[in-house]
């Protein structure tokens, strides 16, 4: 059954990237897979570190990673740390993003998935600008022990 789970994913990984125009590779698939594993955003090293070892390098990894977010599969965002991190668009979202936490002490990063945004927040943003990210930092339930 795992197998033809494996099977199904790929398969679904392939159509995925042929709807916006890319080739699929091994590389691609296998950057797409191992963000799809990933609870939260991943850097460039995180995502290399898995990778590396299976016969991918670092240059390859990091030209997937740019191609997928120019063709909107990936969301690369900044969390103030001056590191991009990447995670796959949940085509659910309305704008394709939700909110992130990061706690100030250990560096985690927790997606907030079910933060729902009230219409009236969103209308207000706009008289400031378009807002494309929302960041809250605090101190994790580990770290606020």
């Amino acid at each position: 059954m795992a197998r033809q789970e494996e099977i199904d994913s790929v398969a679904q990984i392939r159509t995925l990237l042929s709807t916006v125009g890319l080739r699929t590779t091994a590389a691609r698939l296998a950057v797409i897979r191992r963000l799809r594993r990933a609870t939260s955003p991943l850097s460039h090293a995180e995502v290399a570190e898995e990778l590396v070892p299976l016969g991918f390098d670092k240059a390859t990894i990091f030209r997937n990673l740019t191609d997928l977010v120019d063709a909107g599969l990936v969301a690369r965002t900044e969390l103030g740390d001056h590191v991009w991190r990447f995670e796959l668009r949940n085509p659910d979202h309305e704008a394709g993003h939700h909110p992130h936490f990061v706690c100030v002490d250990c560096g985690s990063v927790t997606c907030l998935h079910d933060v729902d945004m009230s219409k009236s927040a969103q209308k207000s943003w706009t008289k400031v600008g378009r807002v494309t990210e929302i960041l809250l930092k605090g101190h994790c339930n580990t770290c606020a022990k």
